[in-house]
């Protein structure tokens, strides 16, 4: 049943991912990768709101495997963030390949602390 849960959870986040990549990309004439950037810190808050939500015993388990491993493990995308991190420094945009990295984790990481935050004022 597990596995199931996180199964489904992906069906939902991938395609997610995929969508408001584009979305947000075509919104956007620059080579800097918004979409990815976006997934990310989006799937950090979340990912945060469910840890702070676990924490007070607000989430199941089974909460946790569909939104945490499926949902946020499809939107999120370490591998894509680091191709296009490559890629820019490859093509000569190394200024925004240091501009990604130090905003990806830092606004990754806020996202993070600020969803876990949310949840301790939902549920203290």
């Amino acid at each position: 049943m597990n596995w199931l849960l996180v199964i489904l959870g992906a069906m939902v986040g991938a395609p997610l991912r995929y969508v408001t990549d584009r979305a947000v990309q075509l919104r956007h004439d620059t080579v800097f990768p918004w979409g990815t950037l976006v997934v990310n810190v989006t799937g950090s808050l979340v990912l945060g709101l469910l840890t702070g939500a676990a924490a007070a015993g607000h989430a199941s388990p089974h909460l946790q495997l569909l939104i945490g491993a499926g949902l946020c493990g499809a939107l999120t995308t370490y591998s894509t963030f680091s191709y296009e991190t490559l890629r820019l420094t490859e093509t000569g945009a190394g200024l925004y390949a240091a501009v990604n990295v130090v905003a990806s984790v830092a606004a990754g990481l806020g996202a993070a602390f600020a969803g876990v935050s949310c949840a301790e004022a939902l549920w203290p």
